[in-house]
């Protein structure tokens, strides 16, 4: 977990807080993967790397709303639990849902990056991430 994951999770707070329909943000390996699983949770509408800019660690989030015409993101919240300046572990057995069930926990194991939900059927722990609800 880096900085550039937290600045990245800022980002895409900041543009939702606005209403705007995509934001670019400095990418690397993690916060890929990361929005991937924002996207496949269907939390963002899309992810596209932005090589055509000749700058390959960027990212374009195109953000998905409930409501298009009031503009009220589908993502309620969406707070780091592991942070640069403190690393939060778990194990497979200590993992909860969030918020009983309705959001999604994103951990990093051993096996790659992957939902809470997944690291407990396959018995992985690892550096907790973010929650997204």
């Amino acid at each position: 977990m880096g900085k550039r994951l937290a600045d990245g999770i800022s980002s895409i707070k900041n543009a939702l807080m606005a209403k705007h329909n995509y934001v670019d943000i400095k990418s690397n390996s993690l916060v890929y993967s990361v929005c991937e699983i924002l996207k496949e949770e269907g939390y963002v509408k899309d992810v596209k790397k932005l090589e055509s800019l000749g700058n390959k660690n960027v990212i374009r989030v195109v953000l998905k709303y409930v409501d298009e015409s009031k503009k009220e993101p589908v993502i309620k919240s969406i707070n780091l639990i592991s942070k640069p300046s403190r690393r939060v572990h778990i194990q497979a057995d200590e993992i909860k849902p969030v918020m009983n069930g309705l959001g999604v926990g994103i951990i990093s194991t051993s096996k790659g990056i992957m939902t809470t939900e997944k690291a407990k059927k396959l018995g992985v722990g690892g550096e907790y991430i973010c929650e997204v609800f």
